[in-house]
């Protein structure tokens, strides 16, 4: 996988279709990103270049609670991919 702009407003795409809301912020963020699981948000520190952003998505995407069935049929196919898929670093 490419680590272009596009690549990240896909994988974003797949998050906000679950139902969460990715914010990117500063702060000291031990492991580059947050999850406010009741409040279903995603924070991540915004100095990420789009690399560590996408890897960073990919990384807490099964963390996350998704319903397949509120995915769009694309959304659905890379979702399947990426857990499908081990992230090469």
């Amino acid at each position: 996988m490419k680590f272009t702009q596009s690549v990240l407003d896909k994988v974003e795409k797949v998050i906000e279709e679950a139902g969460y809301i990715i914010r990117y912020e500063r702060g000291t963020f031990q492991s580059g990103y947050c999850i406010l699981r009741e409040k279903k948000v995603v924070v991540l520190n915004k100095f990420l270049p789009t690399e560590g952003r996408i890897n960073t998505l990919i990384d807490i995407l099964p963390q996350l609670t998704v319903n397949i069935d509120d995915l769009t049929h694309e959304s659905q196919k890379l979702y399947d991919e990426l857990m499908s898929t081990p992230v090469s670093k």
